[in-house]
C-alpha cells in the first residue's frame, strides 16, 4: 500500500457499534486518545473494523516489533498450540522456556553467565527484579526517577513517576522508594544546563538523597529506564548512564534496567544501554519480546538470581506459546529488523527534526532508532508545554489516516513496527506535517 485508505466518517457505523458495547462491559480505566478499532493487521498496516486502513505508528504500545501478524511469528505459534497450550513452568520443565532463556543469555546486555524469570507483562517483571534485588542484596530501599513509568501493580506503581493519574487513589504505596530527577536536558530537572544537566541529576542523588534520606549501604538497587518511555521518550547523555553505574557499584547497589518499552531492537541495538557501554545487573523486558503475545522477562546475572525454589514463581509466566513466539521474534530482529530500526529509524528522525523548521509548535526532537518523540511547546523560548495542542495533533492524525501515541504531558511517540519502511515513513512524516498545520493555524 501507499497510504492509508479511509472509507467512512470516524468512527465507522461497525466501530461505533463496537465502542457503545466497550462503555457497558469494559473498565472506565482504560485510556482511549481516538476512536480506531482493530478488525486485522499486517505489518505497518491496519485496518478497522469498517474497512478503513490506517499506518500503525503505535505498534500497541511497541509491542508489534515484528509487524502485525508476521507469517514466521504466526507459525511459531500454530506449531507450538498444535502441541501443547500450556505446563506451568513454575512446576515442570518444557524445552520452548529453556531454549528462550538460552537465547536471552546470549543477548544480555552484560557479562554472563545468566539466568531468566519468566513473567507475563512488563510490570510482572519489575516486581520480580525488584524482589530479587531486595533478597539479594539484604537492603530493603529502592531509587527511581521522576518521569519513570515502570507498571501498575503496586511494587511497580512506587517506583512509577510518570503522571499523576497513574498514582492517586493508590496509596500507601510501598515503603522504601525514593526519586531522583532524571537527565532531560532539554528542560532540565534542577535547572542547570543541558551539557551539565546529567551531572547535577546524579549530584543530587550522591549529595541529597544520600545524605538526608537514606544511607548508601540500604539501597539494595537503582532502577532506570534507558530511555524515558512513558515520560516522553527521553534520551539523557551517555555520561547520565556511565555515571550511575559508578554510583551504584559504589555503593554496592544493582544496577536495573527497564527495557520494557525501549528493548527488542527498537533503538537500533538489542537493548537501549547498549549505546551507552553501560552493562546492568538486571534487565527487564516484555512488550515486544513476543510480537503482541504476553511475556515478560527479567535476565539477571547468575550469581544475582540465586533464589531458592518457591521464592517467586509465576502460573502463566513464561507460557509455552509465548516462548515460541518469542523465539521466532528475536530471529527476526537479528536476521534484520534491528538493522532496518536503524536506518529506517534514522530517516524518520531526519524527517521528524525537518518539522521544526516548519512548525513553532515542534520544540524537540529525540529518540533512537524508530523510538521517536516530538515535544510541542508553545513558546520555543519559555518551552510553556503544549498539552492541548498535542492531544489535537494526536487526533488530526488519526482522522488522516495515522495512528500516534502521546507520552508525558506534551510529547508526541513514534514507536512503530520495526518492519517499517522508508516510504512509510515519509507518509507518517507527512500525515504529521499536515496535522500541525491544522492545529497551528487554529492557534493563529
Amino acid at each position: 500500500m501507499t497510504g492509508p485508505v479511509l472509507k467512512t466518517a470516524l468512527p465507522g457505523p461497525k466501530a461505533q457499534a463496537i465502542i457503545e458495547r466497550d462503555a457497558r462491559a469494559v473498565s472506565t480505566s482504560y485510556t482511549r486518545d481516538y476512536p480506531f478499532v482493530m478488525a486485522r493487521g499486517e505489518g505497518a498496516w491496519v485496518e478497522d473494523i469498517d474497512g478503513n486502513v490506517f499506518l500503525d505508528c503505535t505498534a500497541g504500545i511497541a509491542v508489534a516489533s515484528t509487524g502485525h501478524s508476521h507469517p514466521i511469528v504466526v507459525a511459531a505459534i500454530v506449531d507450538q498450540a498444535q502441541k501443547f497450550l500450556h505446563m506451568s513452568g513454575t512446576d515442570f520443565y518444557y524445552e520452548p522456556q529453556v531454549q528462550l532463556g538460552e537465547e536471552l543469555s546470549a543477548i544480555a546486555p552484560m557479562a554472563g553467565p545468566h539466568r531468566s524469570f519468566f513473567a507475563n507483562s512488563g510490570t510482572e517483571a519489575n516486581e520480580a527484579a525488584l524482589k530479587l534485588a531486595k533478597y539479594h542484596t539484604k537492603r530493603s530501599n529502592i531509587i527511581a526517577f521522576f518521569g519513570s513509568f515502570h507498571g501498575r501493580s503496586m511494587g511497580s506503581l512506587s517506583l512509577t513517576a510518570s503522571k499523576l493519574t497513574q498514582r492517586r487513589g493508590f496509596g500507601p504505596f510501598v515503603p522504601g522508594v525514593f526519586h531522583a530527577p532524571y537527565a532531560n536536558c532539554y528542560r532540565c530537572p534542577v535547572g542547570s544546563s543541558p551539557d551539565k544537566c546529567a551531572a547535577e541529576c546524579l549530584r543530587f542523588i550522591e549529595e541529597q538523597l544520600l545524605v538526608h534520606l537514606v544511607s548508601p549501604d540500604e539501597v539494595a538497587a537503582v532502577m532506570v529506564e534507558p530511555i524515558q518511555g512513558e515520560g516522553g521518550y527521553v534520551v539523557p547523555p551517555n555520561a547520565f548512564h556511565e555515571r550511575l553505574r559508578e554510583l551504584t557499584a559504589t555503593h554496592g547497589m544493582l544496577l536495573i534496567v527497564d527495557e520494557v518499552q525501549s528493548g527488542m531492537g527498537r533503538t537500533g541495538k538489542m537493548f537501549a544501554i547498549e549505546h551507552t557501554g553501560v552493562q546492568p545487573d538486571i534487565v527487564t523486558m516484555a512488550k515486544g519480546i513476543a510480537s503482541g503475545l504476553p511475556l515478560g522477562v527479567a535476565t539477571a546475572r547468575s550469581e544475582i538470581m540465586s533464589w531458592p525454589p518457591g521464592t517467586h514463581a509465576s502460573t502463566f509466566g513464561g507460557n509455552p506459546v509465548a516462548c515460541a513466539a518469542s523465539l521466532a521474534t528475536l530471529k527476526l530482529l537479528r536476521e534484520g529488523l534491528i538493522k532496518n530500526a536503524e536506518v529506517v529509524g534514522a530517516h524518520m528522525m531526519a524527517g521528524a527534526k525537518a518539522l521544526m523548521d516548519k512548525h513553532p509548535l515542534v520544540g524537540d526532537v529525540r529518540g533512537r532508532g524508530l523510538m521517536i518523540g516530538l515535544e510541542l511547546v508553545r513558546d520555543r523560548q519559555t518551552k510553556e508545554r503544549a498539552t492541548r495542542e498535542r492531544d489535537a495533533v494526536v487526533r488530526e492524525c488519526f482522522t488522516r489516516g495515522l495512528l500516534v501515541l502521546g507520552a508525558g504531558q506534551n510529547a508526541i511517540r513514534l514507536c512503530p513496527p520495526l518492519v517499517l519502511t522508508k516510504e512509510q515513513a515519509d507518509t507518517a512524516i507527512e500525515i504529521l506535517h499536515q496535522a500541525l498545520m491544522t492545529v497551528g493555524e487554529r492557534r493563529a
